[in-house]
């Protein structure tokens, strides 16, 4: 047996390739393919199957470029939400790889159609050797339940909660667990930083086996994790089996400076370097994302119709982004700057500053200054804030800051802080948009504020609009 898995950074995606006797399965690609290609030739495998464990809603998958570059057919369960299989498979049937059978067992509560693929191996038929568990059970955690319908989050969490013990726990405690997201992923809450697990393991110390059906569902209901706008695109692109490969840098032009500055105006323009490079200079009205942020807030800032003009510090860099934008469906990169920031300063152009602060003298001003939040909810809520601090998601900025902009206008200064600063970074360039003096990235942010044991508190900002979670458990 050959197995092979395959991470990729920023989206915490995971895909995997199982083979035997020169077949193989390749499960939940993403969109660019070359890599599982490649590994394929190299070990002399056909890939005759690609699996999908649900559609998947934060990146593109790659089934329809498999097909149309190997001839794999697509596997899938028999359910509506797979509009594009070959061979769709009944709850609990098996198809073969070589001398591996892999069994489908229908896991609903992430999403509906969620699958998971148990593996078995001849010398072991009753035992399962591993299970491609999707998003249905992480390692330390579950998928969240609210992305179909966030009404109904207590009614997929107690469908998960039964999937899981009913098709999962019978597999026994050796099977290895294979989850299609690891640590850092939007796709669940608390995943555990590690690698590696089995159902054993998890049966000691997930919560999914550690609390009662109740308290799971409960859990469920009070998880309140950002969902980027762009995952309805991808479920939509996903029903017909994802997108082809996107045109890479190779099709990205290099503009100029001065070219640059006049055709930037139809788009929007994303400064990739960090957020102390960004706050020393950068072109006005840009919108800095760090590079490896640009997998998770790139889809909160543009769209698949969006003309992006990227800004790198370096041109090894722009592979790396426009890669990462191809993943998340955003295929709209119409030019970079020639040169980076380094050019544009050189030309004489417009420049735009940002203001940062340290942790000490955020606390020597707190008197004349507003400090805002951007980091998630469970962050803000679970580990300490400072005292008065105002909270808002980084995502949430462009849609919901009007809902606090006059507080945020109160005293004449406003601090931004996230654990160390790339998405207060984010979030002071979005503020100086919308017309935002006098604004501060706290550098180091909170993790900078506790190593120094400046005070903080815990609990929730009950001026934020949160979820009706009376109403979610009706």
């Amino acid at each position: 047996m050959i197995f092979k898995k395959f991470m990729t950074p920023g989206i915490a995606d995971v895909a995997y390739l199982i083979g035997d006797e020169g077949e193989a399965a390749l499960v939940d690609p993403r969109r660019d393919v070359a890599e599982y290609a490649a590994f394929a030739c190299e070990n002399r495998l056909a890939i005759k199957y690609v699996l999908e464990t649900h559609r998947q809603e934060d990146f593109v998958i790659g089934t329809r470029a498999i097909v149309e570059s190997l001839g794999a057919k697509v596997a899938t369960l028999d359910h509506a939400l797979f509009g594009h299989s070959d061979l769709r498979l009944a709850d609990g049937e098996e198809l073969s790889i070589g001398g591996l059978k892999i069994r489908a067992l229908h896991t609903p509560g992430h999403t509906p159609e969620s699958t998971c693929y148990a593996v078995f191996v001849d010398d072991a038929p009753e035992r399962a050797l591993g299970v491609f568990s999707g998003d249905t059970l992480f390692i330390g955690e579950t998928g969240r339940t609210d992305l179909t319908d966030a009404k109904k989050t207590g009614e997929h969490a107690g469908q998960l909660y039964d999937a899981i013990h009913a098709k999962l726990l019978p597999l026994g405690d050796q099977t290895i667990l294979w989850p299609a997201h690891g640590s850092g992923s939007v796709c669940g809450g608390n995943i555990a930083e590690r690698d590696d697990s089995t159902i054993g393991l998890e049966r000691a110390y997930n919560p999914v086996f550690t609390k009662t059906r109740e308290a799971f569902i409960e859990a469920k209901i009070r998880e309140r994790i950002p969902r980027p706008p762009y995952f309805r695109h991808m479920e939509k692109v996903n029903l017909e089996g994802g997108m082809p490969p996107g045109k890479g840098a190779n099709g990205v032009a290099l503009l100029d400076p001065k070219k640059f500055a006049s055709e930037m105006k139809q788009g929007v323009v994303i400064d990739t370097r960090d957020p102390e490079a960004f706050a020393g200079g950068h072109i006005p009205q840009s919108i800095n994302i760090w590079l490896k942020g640009v997998p998770v807030f790139g889809g909160w800032i543009a769209n698949e119709t969006s003309r992006v003009y990227l800004v790198v510090r370096e041109m090894q860099d722009l592979e790396k982004a426009v890669t990462h934008l191809s993943r998340i469906g955003i295929d709209g990169v119409d030019a970079a700057l020639a040169g980076g920031f380094e050019a544009w300063r050189d030309a004489g152009l417009p420049l735009a500053y940002s203001g940062t602060i340290d942790a000490t003298r955020l606390q020597q001003e707190l008197a004349t200054t507003t400090v805002l939040d951007v980091r998630d909810d469970a962050e803000f809520e679970g580990k300490g804030h400072i005292a008065g601090a105002r909270h808002l998601y980084v995502g949430y900025i462009e849609e919901h800051l009007d809902r606090i902009k006059a507080d945020l206008q109160k005293k004449p200064n406003l601090a931004v802080t996230c654990s160390v600063g790339h998405r207060a970074g984010v979030a002071v360039s979005l503020l100086e948009r919308r017309g935002f003096k006098n604004v501060k990235n706290l550098l180091g942010g909170m993790t900078a504020w506790g190593k120094l044991e400046l005070p903080t508190e815990k609990g929730r900002e009950h001026s934020i609009t949160t979820p009706d979670i009376e109403g979610l458990r009706k």
